[in-house]
């Protein structure tokens, strides 16, 4: 475990042998590597374009409003049922939103690591928010039920609440406010 934390940056154990803790090694920062992971995630595996090419409702003319000109077409024609139009659609606000809040994570790793914020913490937040956002990802488009859509809300929060702590970190390396 130590060696996958030292890997990602996160400063907990020791190093390989050298009896140093890696709270005192300089660890690198993955700022790059988590902007990479996220524009993926937000504009590839979250995109509705996958789901839609499989229900064959995707027309490259204007793909934005597959959704709304086909989908009831596609249910009332019974080549896709009223909860898998319901799925695409909540993997359509998935992408969208996920699309949103990239500019908050780029902001806050960016300004972060400008800042010369710590990289141990800059790791920490982004595995934070990585977490968060895939999760949250998977239960936008997985779950219809409204109680534990709820949930859906939680981990939004704990996303955005790890890029406002990297904001505040770098408000204080950068003696705004204080």
């Amino acid at each position: 475990m130590a060696a996958l934390a030292s890997a990602l940056g996160l400063g907990l154990g020791t190093g390989a042998g050298t009896g140093t803790s890696l709270l005192s090694t300089p660890a690198h920062n993955h700022a790059a590597g988590l902007l990479g992971f996220h524009f993926v995630w937000a504009y590839v595996v979250l995109a509705p374009r996958t789901l839609k090419q499989i229900h064959g409702i995707d027309h490259q003319a204007s793909p934005r409003y597959d959704i709304t000109l086909y989908g009831a077409g596609a249910v009332q024609a019974g080549t896709l049922t009223q909860a898998q139009l319901e799925m695409i659609q909540r993997c359509d606000s998935a992408h969208y939103n996920s699309v949103e809040n990239y500019a908050l994570l780029v902001g806050a790793l960016g300004l972060a690591s400008l800042a010369r914020v710590d990289a141990r913490a800059v790791n920490r937040a982004g595995l934070v928010y990585t977490a968060a956002r895939v999760a949250y990802g998977f239960v936008y488009v997985l779950i219809d039920h409204p109680r534990w859509s709820i949930s859906r809300g939680v981990l939004w929060w704990i996303g955005n609440g790890s890029c406002l702590f990297l904001l505040w970190k770098a408000s204080e390396k950068l003696g705004v406010g204080g």
